[in-house]
């Protein structure tokens, strides 16, 4: 729209006529005059329309809530008594001299000038469009923005490469079950959504990138439990010729840093962050992902640490781990390299349960928001690892055979983690729970209200998959 004016800049056209478009807030109609709060992505403005704009108080009182208009106006100082401080445009107002509606607006199912914290969360789904017009879901979309900025504007400053991986790849046993896509050129046959870029990004490593990272999309299909999702978002970097300290001491510096550019009022409890043994946690406070802070009623207290020198194996518990092989599984996956002294009891497959591996985890206020390993970049190694988790030797070249044969191609050592997106943005915002930090989320149960998914198909999809479905 040419030569339109945003919110948060009215304060510099003070005394001259603009024009300004978005969304009516709230009308106030006081007979000769109209009051209205107009937003757009910046903020709002205080309208008045007087009775020597015939045509534009005409409009004006036919104007209801979330009518989208084109508002042109004077830019006027507030009188001193009705000035609001700290206030965005509190010290002025829009004398309004014309109005076109672009849109009009059915009557809304929930008030969209007031925080929808409380309204019943279905139905926020269902019109999530309308929610994410609110002023909380606003900041928390455009916050989530500035956090990734920041870390693509970091590491590009450290020589790092984003790579976007596939989304079609293949179904391999290596945590959760996949969300599995029937190929309609190959009947029969199946690709898998990516739990993570894991094989993808240690490939990488493989082709020489030596310095990765990528906001990713993971999907998994679990079962709905708590705060989980069907897909949900990573933070995903690796790097070659690291050790562990390498990797831990690039990430605390990016944390630090988003917290001090973004947020500049919370506290970080203690720099640089403290660091326990998975053992010590378990010990200490019965679970892996301790909450340290000093008060945990101090909202802008922000409390890191790291957990290291995790097992490397545990006992298969086959519910939480259905495509778990044998009487061993990963703690968390497979990939990770053992700590250097346990290497030749890895390699001889022996004392499996006291293996620790070099995993480290990096946890905010009880959360865990990311976690990663220095990998095992010998086939020799990686095999190991299968045949401890039960995988026939077949199974271990048709699975990940891609894999070993990389390594043997003068593949680097190299390590990385990945962060949780989603909750870290979540704890950020002081939200409860990382649906209230998604532009899209699904519910619970892993529906889209809004979208009505998953759904049924057509016929004629099923018989071109060659697909039949049971009754």
């Amino acid at each position: 729209m040419q030569n339109r004016v945003y919110m948060k800049d009215l304060k510099d056209n003070i005394g001259k006529e603009v024009i300004v478009a978005g969304w009516v807030d709230i009308r106030r109609d006081q007979g000769k005059m109209v009051f209205f709060d107009f937003r757009d992505m910046t903020g709002k403005v205080q309208c008045v329309v007087l009775p020597n704009h015939a045509e534009a108080i005409e409009k004006a009182k036919e104007i209801r809530p979330e009518w989208v208009l084109k508002v042109s106006g004077i830019v006027n100082k507030r009188p001193e008594k009705n000035v609001k401080a700290d206030v965005l445009n509190g010290d002025v107002e829009l004398e309004v001299t014309g109005i076109e509606v672009l849109n009009k607006a059915d009557t809304a199912p929930f008030a969209i000038n007031e925080d929808t914290a409380n309204v019943n969360e279905d139905l926020r789904m269902q019109y999530k469009y309308l929610d994410l017009r609110t002023d909380r879901m606003q900041k928390n979309i455009r916050m989530r923005h500035k956090i990734v900025k920041l870390i693509r504007d970091y590491l590009d400053k450290e020589n790092f490469t984003e790579v976007e991986t596939p989304i079609l790849t293949k179904s391999t046993p290596e945590g959760a079950r996949d969300y599995v896509v029937p190929s309609r050129i190959w009947q029969g046959k199946f690709y898998a959504l990516p739990q993570s870029p894991q094989q993808y990004k240690q490939l990488l490593m493989a082709g020489g990138i030596e310095r990765y990272f990528q906001i990713a999309k993971c999907m998994r299909d679990e079962d709905t439990r708590g705060d989980r999702q069907p897909e949900f978002t990573q933070f995903d970097l690796e790097m070659s010729f690291v050790e562990r300290e390498d990797v831990m001491a690039l990430n605390e510096k990016l944390l630090i840093n988003i917290v001090q550019t973004l947020y500049p009022e919370k506290k970080i409890q203690e720099i640089p962050f403290p660091r326990i043994t998975y053992k010590e946690a378990m010990e200490k406070y019965g679970n892996d992902r301790p909450d340290f802070r000093n008060d945990k009623e101090d909202k802008n207290l922000l409390a890191f640490g790291w957990v290291v020198d995790f097992p490397f194996f545990e006992r298969t518990d086959k519910s939480d781990n259905p495509q778990a092989e044998g009487e061993w599984t990963f703690t968390h996956n497979p990939f990770s390299r053992p700590k250097d002294e346990h290497m030749p009891n890895l390699m001889e497959k022996k004392d499996i349960s006291n293996i620790l591996t070099s995993q480290y985890d990096i946890i905010l206020n009880g959360y865990e928001i990311g976690g990663g390993s220095i990998r095992n970049h010998e086939y020799e190694a990686l095999q190991k690892v299968f045949e401890i988790l039960g995988h026939k030797i077949e199974d271990i070249e048709k699975n990940f055979g891609h894999m070993l044969h990389a390594f043997k191609t003068g593949t680097p050592p190299h390590g990385g983690i990945a962060w949780g997106l989603d909750r870290l943005v979540m704890l950020l915002q002081n939200e409860p729970n990382i649906r209230e930090v998604m532009a899209f989320p699904k519910s619970g149960e892993g529906k889209d209200l809004m979208m009505n998914s998953p759904s049924e198909i057509s016929e004629k999809q099923l018989k071109e998959l060659d697909i039949k479905l049971s009754k």
